[in-house]
């Protein structure tokens, strides 16, 4: 076998020989794909694989992969890819609203979830993200975030068949479905994992496995430890002796990306949750993918490599496929993974984060610049922007934009972790800790939305908390997300102690089963949940209405009041003026401010006219969305 050359060019021919003996003849549209997408795919492979010798070998697997694939994709889902094709940012639409669940908590099991579309409907869901749904080991699995079988279904929530139809039934309703690609590490009871323990003949090489302690002290001289209160560093043993590497839990073992066959084994588990008519991944924990000594093996240059080169196969076979990063690491680093060529969407963890600590603080200033200087993404990309997710809120803001304000990053993490679990004077909050390190003073917080935001605790301003962060997730451009349960104030699950499988991971406490009894009372005006769910599906008919949220540009706007946050969203003809006032008082906004706009202005959520002469005043945890326009 040849080996990969420096020129797509040498290489084609016999990737086209390999491929069509193992998938048949292309079809046109195959065929014209792979003309497109085939010159992007092969120096990214040279560049990660070109000193192996199996790297042409592969590159052609992986090829005949993606026609195999094509050639077994449904009708109705090509039919997808041509809708897309002629609308690609259809993600950018202000009709898009997304709301994520855990199947079995939220809904039972599959034909739950299917039971639940009109409601979805009501809600004016067109993306719902299925937390990890694949079989994985009993008891702790990390959430199903360790997956033995990217082809089968937890089988007390269905099976694949019952996802597909799920998918299409979505579909028929206009809502895309959504799906976590674990795809750093497999569970340790995944066959592939199971073969290269054993030393069988092709997988030897899928996992980074070491003999004893001599290169595992080498990486972890500069590698971070995440779960110390799992194992300490980022390896654990085998019963043999050996060593291998493991970054979060002990039984998620990290794949080995080095390795061509891994790619292509990965690329074609993509390819076949496509054809089920999934239409998101979800891609988990993208910065741990490469490893390389001497580094701190996050966010390296050839994890950039594979997601491209993932892309560009996955653009072969099923082109109307997005990719949603997952990056909770440095804001500088979070971006460089969205792009056409990466991650079409991204998790948006900075202003996440930063919305609490404004409503912690009374303070707006680091979300303001946060919005001003990290908000704009490449042309056709967009931010997926949630108050709080599955996961633990970590303060992933950077520390020279803190101290442009004089906040030493160190101790105002300590205060937001401090604040948000109670330990705090006067906080509202009733959070609880995730991974508290007594060594470095490290940890995270977690809680339901209306846990943190004050209404588990009584406290007079939780309910208008809850749906002011929600109005700024809503208002700032892109995807926006709701847990769902937090739309009707769901409050902690203290009860996840008494389970052995989940007491030692507390992101329990906000992963509460379906609040049956709140969604009862919705309607209900009189209540914690109906008052939220009438904000925020007020919120969600407003922004539906206001093409003006449609894309991601924002303009910062200086309120001129020390607890609110303002912004600006470009329309053809007007835009929207939001703010959000964080405080706890009444906040006057001085006309003076708003003299660069015409006097008579709309609140687009309740439709009243707004004279701007007087100036505004905005209820405390108050907020605003003007139409208006400039003199």
């Amino acid at each position: 076998m040849p080996r990969l050359t420096a020129e797509w060019t040498s290489d084609i021919d016999e990737v086209r020989r390999l491929a069509a003996g193992a998938a048949g003849e292309p079809d046109a549209a195959f065929a014209r794909r792979f003309a497109e997408h085939f010159p992007t795919l092969h120096p990214l492979f040279v560049q990660l694989y070109g000193t192996r010798e199996d790297g042409l070998e592969q590159l052609a697997a992986v090829v005949a992969e993606a026609a195999a694939s094509w050639n077994a994709r449904p009708l109705e889902l090509k039919a997808r890819d041509d809708l897309r094709e002629q609308n690609p940012e259809w993600y950018l639409s202000n009709q898009m609203l997304g709301g994520v669940c855990y199947v079995d908590r939220y809904a039972g099991d599959l034909q739950g979830v299917r039971e639940q579309i009109p409601y979805f409907q009501e809600l004016g869901l067109t993306y719902l993200h299925l937390m990890p749904l694949f079989e994985s080991p009993e008891g702790n699995s990390d959430g199903g975030y360790a997956v033995s079988s990217y082809r089968h279904v937890n089988p007390a929530l269905g099976s694949m068949d019952d996802l597909a139809s799920l998918a299409a039934d979505l579909r028929l309703a206009g809502i895309s479905l959504v799906v976590d690609f674990i795809f750093n590490h497999t569970s340790n009871e995944h066959e592939w994992a199971k073969k290269a323990v054993a030393g069988e003949p092709g997988y030897e090489d899928f996992y980074l496995i070491f003999p004893d302690r001599t290169m595992p002290d080498e990486y972890e001289k500069t590698v971070r430890e995440i779960f110390p209160d799992d194992h300490p560093g980022s390896f654990v043993q085998l019963p043999d002796g050996r060593w291998i590497w493991a970054t979060f839990y002990h039984f998620q073992w990290d794949l080995n990306y080095a390795n061509p066959a891994v790619f292509r084994a990965m690329a074609g588990e993509m390819l076949f949750l496509a054809n089920q008519g999934v239409e998101i991944l979800r891609m988990d924990a993208v910065a741990f993918i490469w490893k390389q000594l001497g580094t701190a093996c996050e966010s390296l240059p050839e994890a950039h490599l594979l997601l491209r080169a993932f892309n560009a196969v996955l653009r072969m076979a099923a082109p109307s496929l997005l990719f949603k990063s997952e990056a909770i690491v440095h804001p500088d680093e979070v971006v460089e993974y969205v792009s056409l060529q990466e991650c079409q969407l991204s998790y948006n963890p900075l202003q996440m984060a930063l919305t609490w600590e404004a409503l912690a603080t009374r303070d707006p200033r680091l979300l303001q610049q946060a919005l001003e200087r990290r908000h704009a993404l490449p042309a056709g990309t967009a931010w997926v922007n949630y108050v709080r997710s599955h996961d633990d809120i970590g303060w992933t803001f950077a520390d020279e934009d803190a101290a442009e304000f004089g906040i030493d990053g160190f101790s105002h993490r300590r205060f937001l972790n401090d604040f948000y679990v109670g330990r705090f004077p006067g906080s509202f909050a009733r959070g609880v800790p995730f991974q508290e390190n007594p060594k470095t003073g490290d940890a995270r917080i977690t809680g339901t939305t209306a846990s943190l935001a004050g209404i588990e605790a009584r406290d007079a301003g939780g309910v208008d908390r809850v749906v002011l962060a929600h109005a700024i997730a809503l208002s700032t451009g892109g995807v926006p997300l709701l847990y769902l349960g937090d739309e009707v104030a769901q409050l902690n699950d203290y009860s996840y102690v008494d389970d052995e499988a989940t007491a030692g991971d507390s992101r329990w406490v906000h992963r509460p089963k379906r609040p049956q009894q709140r969604y009862a009372e919705r309607s209900d005006a009189a209540t914690d949940a109906g008052r939220v769910f009438r904000g925020l599906t007020d919120l969600i008919r407003a922004r539906q209405g206001t093409p003006e949220f449609a894309g991601g540009e924002l303009i910062g706007f200086d309120a001129k009041h020390p607890a609110v946050l303002g912004f600006q969203r470009p329309g053809r003809d007007a835009l929207i003026l939001v703010l959000a006032n964080v405080g706890d008082d009444l906040a006057l906004i001085d006309p003076r401010t708003l003299s660069g706009f015409l006097a008579d202005a709309i609140d687009v959520v309740t439709g009243d006219e707004v004279d701007l002469t007087h100036g505004l005043a905005l209820q405390p945890h108050g907020y605003a969305w003007l139409r208006v326009r400039s003199l």
